[in-house]
């Protein structure tokens, strides 16, 4: 399994803490849509998204 880039900060729809990739980035209002492991996908901000360390050890 390949191992998600960003890990989701926020508390909004049960998701803190979970790996995600993003799919799409835009300028306006700094968002992003991304997909977390179970195939959900939401457009939030890029500011709820930090690097997932133990993909990048990878």
């Amino acid at each position: 399994m390949v191992a998600l880039p960003y890990i989701y900060r926020w508390n909004r729809q049960g998701r803190k803490g979970q790996p995600c990739e993003v799919l799409i980035r835009a300028k306006v209002m700094n968002s992003c849509l991304v997909r977390f492991a179970d195939g959900y996908t939401m457009v939030t901000s890029r500011n709820a998204l930090m690097k997932n360390k133990e993909a990048d050890q990878c």
